[in-house]
């Protein structure tokens, strides 16, 4: 459960990733959000560490925060590709129908 901190709508919630124990002030109160970004970091560290002999914690939580970074990356440019896409399949779609109408009014 989370706990209330002097500001007004936060909270402080408690994950543990790599065997730390991190407290967490969040404003928006979605724990959950919290708990399942942080399994996300705990799953990423420990696949990193299985595969190589890495064992500094430090080390293996950058090389995590760069593969998910990484990775972020990759989708922001995926999604804006799809967002231009989507815009000049709209404007094509839109000039149609606008040559449409002009072709069928009197």
């Amino acid at each position: 459960m989370p706990e209330r901190t002097a500001t007004d709508n936060s909270r402080t919630v408690k994950v543990q990733i790599f065997n730390d124990i991190f407290s967490i002030v969040i404003s928006d109160g979605d724990n959950s959000r919290i708990q399942e970004l942080a399994g996300l970091v705990e799953q990423r560290m420990r696949e990193i560490s299985s595969a190589g002999s890495t064992i500094d914690s430090r080390k293996v939580a950058i090389l995590a925060a760069l593969n998910l970074a990484d990775e972020l990356t990759r989708v922001k440019g995926e999604h804006e590709r799809l967002d231009r896409t989507l815009a000049e399949r709209s404007a094509e779609c839109a000039d149609y129908l606008d040559q449409l109408l002009k072709t069928r009014t009197p």
